[in-house]
């Protein structure tokens, strides 16, 4: 746990996009919790809606409830839309492909 929770910065890419079961969901709730705690800083990537982050916590919604209030509390949230940067990359080269032929 120490590692997740000694770094300045904690970089966490993707939650949700994995399933998450209740052992793997807990750890990640005390990650956030001890550096909330602690005044560690997190950069956490979803594209889960915080109505969805139930589902990212195997269906505990009084978990994830309690890791959105630490997440939340002295946060800045940017909210970006539209295309992924890897589906503009393949639209791009596929539009090349038929381009070219």
């Amino acid at each position: 746990m120490r590692n997740f929770t000694r770094p300045k910065l904690l970089i966490i890419d993707e939650v949700g996009y994995l399933a998450l079961d209740q052992t793997q969901a807990s750890l990640l709730f005390q990650v956030i919790s001890q550096r909330y705690d602690t005044g560690g800083a997190v950069v956490l990537t979803s594209n889960k809606a915080f109505a969805d982050w139930a589902h990212v916590f195997n269906g505990d919604a009084v978990m994830a409830s309690a890791a959105l209030d630490r997440l939340l509390h002295k946060a800045t949230v940017l909210s970006i839309r539209g295309d992924s940067y890897r589906l503009r990359e393949r639209r791009k080269a596929r539009a090349a492909e038929e381009a070219a032929g």
